[in-house]
């Protein structure tokens, strides 16, 4: 019986991984240079972490489970949870602000599909304890970083941003009231997966033809931020405090300025329609989208001020977001961005005959524990076969052990870039074996 990967897994041979090791480094370089610290969590956690901010209907889709000891738990779908966890925990002894991230391995239990699997890794990066939204901006500024660090500008992705207790306020100037927010937001948040009939269905089964989606879409789609504000000096007919709508408007300009003043304000647009299912959602939200190719978003995230409440701890305000792999790398694929990556040594060690093996295997070990990536042929063939072998293997130098070592005291290094061949002392290589690769 031929067994293979479960459905949605992956299997990463040495190709797979140096393009994962590719993009993890991107990733931990644009969080380490914006002063995030990285940590990590438990590959399962208990079922209820997720029941509690998503209800019972949640479990359908996570990989969840009973232990032996009748404990339910669940393969963790995403890592905000488990971060409100931490920080709640330790909610008092914690320096603010905290600004961590994490490249866990998660599950979702869903049909696997192009750019969403069932297992898959994603970047988080979070600022917890902190109220301004120049905290907001910087989380979207560290994931601008790493877009332009792997090569993509404003022509190629943007930031849509949204907010939702604006769109919670223009919602409620159509007689959507903030018990039934979560249901508008949640059919908004499915909006681009399906056609506009369908959408136009859904949202008439839950609102019926009172509010229309087409004025729901009409009133969520303002181009501009300065249009989405000047909503605000309206909404006094629904009840919502004037200190309530300058403090809103106050905020959404204070994190556009922020933006600005980052260098990242042209990445960025405003878009009421953007929902973001979760509920824990409290303030400004975001997704991130390829603009020359039909994808769906490359990363989603937003302000949760009140999840570590809700696991019985002080309120420690946060905002964040997550990033998938599998995404990322299938929208790179698509716009042929992908980076060219090959096996690579610095240096492949050629036993000319069988009588120098011996030598050949000591200086191969002086080599590795030099920190000089080293590799040789298990079997003694001629020449040309290890040549060929070290070609294959990308490496840059060979080192040859043969006659000359025996007649001169010499090894003989070739460049396997340039072609270029000499003999070098074997002592002085054996002293320094970091010569060889440095002097390149």
């Amino acid at each position: 019986m031929k067994i293979q990967a479960p459905p949605g897994m992956r299997d990463f041979y040495p190709d797979d991984m140096r393009l994962q090791n590719w993009l993890f480094d991107a990733w931990r370089a644009s969080s380490r240079v914006f002063g995030f610290s990285e940590y990590e969590g438990p590959i399962f956690e208990y079922l209820d972490l997720y029941t509690l901010k998503s209800g019972e209907g949640i479990v359908s889709e996570l990989f969840n489970f009973e232990d032996r000891g009748g404990r339910r738990f669940a393969i963790r779908p995403e890592m905000t949870p488990t971060l409100a966890r931490m920080v709640a925990a330790r909610a008092g002894a914690l320096p603010r602000p905290i600004k961590w991230f994490s490249i866990p391995r998660m599950c979702r239990a869903e049909k696997p599909q192009k750019g969403r699997l069932r297992e898959f890794f994603q970047w988080n990066a979070d600022v917890l304890g902190v109220d301004e939204p120049l905290a907001d901006a910087e989380v979207i500024a560290v994931a601008v970083d790493f877009l332009r660090r792997i090569g993509l500008t404003a022509d190629d992705v943007e930031v849509r941003l949204s907010s939702r207790p604006l769109a919670g306020a223009l919602l409620a100037t159509l007689g959507i009231g903030p018990e039934r927010c979560e249901q508008a937001f949640g059919l908004l948040d499915r909006r681009g997966k399906q056609s506009a009939e369908e959408f136009a269905r859904a949202w008439q089964g839950a609102f019926g033809t009172v509010v229309t989606s087409e004025k729901v879409e009409d009133l969520l789609s303002c181009a501009t931020l300065s249009e989405s504000l000047s909503v605000i000096d309206n909404i006094s007919s629904v009840g919502t405090p004037a200190d309530e709508r300058a403090a809103l408007a106050s905020t959404i300009r204070a994190l556009q300025a922020a933006l600005a003043h980052f260098g990242v304000a042209d990445f960025c647009r405003w878009d009421l329609t953007i929902a973001r299912g979760l509920a824990y959602y409290t303030g400004v939200i975001f997704e991130i989208f390829p603009k020359r190719v039909s994808s769906r978003a490359l990363a989603g995230g937003g302000r949760y001020d009140n999840l570590t409440g809700m696991l019985g701890s002080v309120r420690v305000p946060g905002v964040g977001f997550g990033m998938g792999d599998a995404p990322m790398i299938e929208f790179l694929r698509d716009i042929g961005r992908l980076p060219q990556l090959g096996d690579s040594l610095d240096v492949f060690v050629i036993a000319a005959d069988e009588r120098h093996v011996p030598e050949a295997l000591r200086l191969v070990s002086v080599f590795r524990s030099a920190g000089v990536a080293t590799d040789f042929s298990y079997k003694v063939g001629g020449l040309g076969k290890q040549f060929k072998a070290a070609a294959g293997r990308n490496a840059r130098f060979a080192v040859v052990v043969g006659e000359e070592l025996e007649t001169r005291g010499e090894l003989t290094i070739k460049n396997l870039t340039t072609g270029e061949q000499a003999g070098r002392k074997a002592d002085a290589v054996r002293a320094d074996p970091r010569s060889v690769v440095d002097s390149a």
